[in-house]
């Protein structure tokens, strides 16, 4: 029985390989290749205007002494400070979709006349392309024609313009605003599909037993959707950590709101350094990658101890 068992799966895991074969060679010549000789350029100093007229350097481009002073992006300060604005852009972009997105889903899950209208309402923010929702915002923000500062001031909230987009204080909060406006539907989406999954026997049980709804937020919705925002999370914070249109169409290469994603394309576009600009990129998608990696093992405690209680059950 073990050995048909165990050619059977071998025979899965070989109809499974030759199936996902054209996938996985059109993934290695759209993905890998461009990744990988993104990393090779990263210790050469090709330039862009002649890609094929390089030399190698090494680390040379990510950090190098010389006359005793380090060079390189790890000896920039203004690598550090996109990697500051891409942390903080991120934590506080995600966390606060998140807790919108769950919020709103909550709301458009109940009964209520007019809901689909509502719900195809709620969409239109992340319908509009980025670039689009990007140039809206930045004249809406605008200190002199803008309407957010014409309804403030009509409130009395402020007494004059303030120039959002161009103060270094409130240039990178409004951004993230703006991206909190346009992403928070995505996560309503998804939480949206993952509370009609929840059985509604366990909401009436509760009911009849009389707990408080906060209670059974936490203790029933919450675990319950839990896979699903773990997903949503990720993907946003994949998007948040490599920001670049949103950024750029409406501060663009200003540093008190330069992503890593900007510094990159700076480097490689605007000052042709192909070499340097490979390095950016490169460390930018090990960030990603790392934040991943980090999100992942937090996630994973979780797992481990369903699957003791699951085995404890078991035996």
């Amino acid at each position: 029985m073990s050995a048909t068992t165990g050619n059977a799966g071998r025979g899965s895991a070989r109809t499974a390989a030759i199936f996902l074969s054209p996938m996985m060679a059109v993934l290695a010549l759209v993905a890998v290749w461009p990744l990988a000789r993104t990393i090779w350029f990263g210790f050469t100093d090709a330039s862009l205007t002649a890609p094929g007229d390089y030399g190698l350097v090494g680390f040379a481009n990510y950090l190098e002494a010389y006359d005793g002073a380090w060079y390189g992006i790890l000896a920039d300060p203004t690598w550090w400070r996109a990697l500051a604005n891409t942390l903080i852009f991120a934590a506080a972009s995600v966390t606060l979709e998140t807790v919108l997105g769950i919020a709103m889903a909550l709301v458009l899950n109940a009964n209520f006349p007019g809901r689909g209208w509502v719900r195809a309402a709620v969409l239109v923010p992340w319908a509009i392309p980025t670039v689009v929702s990007a140039k809206m915002w930045a004249w809406m923000l605008h200190d002199q024609f803008g309407i957010v500062n014409a309804g403030l001031m009509a409130l009395g909230v402020i007494d004059r313009p303030v120039a959002w987009l161009a103060d270094a204080t409130t240039a990178l909060p409004a951004v993230i605003l703006v991206d909190v406006w346009k992403t928070t539907p995505f996560v309503a989406l998804l939480m949206l599909a993952a509370l009609q999954t929840v059985p509604r026997d366990c909401y009436e049980a509760a009911r009849v037993d009389g707990i408080p709804a906060w209670k059974v937020f936490v203790f029933i919705t919450l675990p319950l959707i839990r896979p699903a925002l773990a997903v949503a999370v990720v993907f946003r914070l994949l998007d948040a950590l490599r920001v670049f249109d949103l950024v750029y169409v409406m501060t663009g290469n200003a540093e008190a709101t330069m992503t890593l994603s900007v510094h990159a394309r700076q480097q490689l576009v605007q000052f042709q350094d192909m070499g340097y600009g490979s390095a950016a990129s490169t460390l930018l998608f090990l960030v990603v990658g790392l934040v991943t990696i980090l999100w992942l093992a937090v996630l994973r405690p979780d797992r481990s101890a369903a699957g003791g209680r699951h085995g404890g059950a078991g035996a």
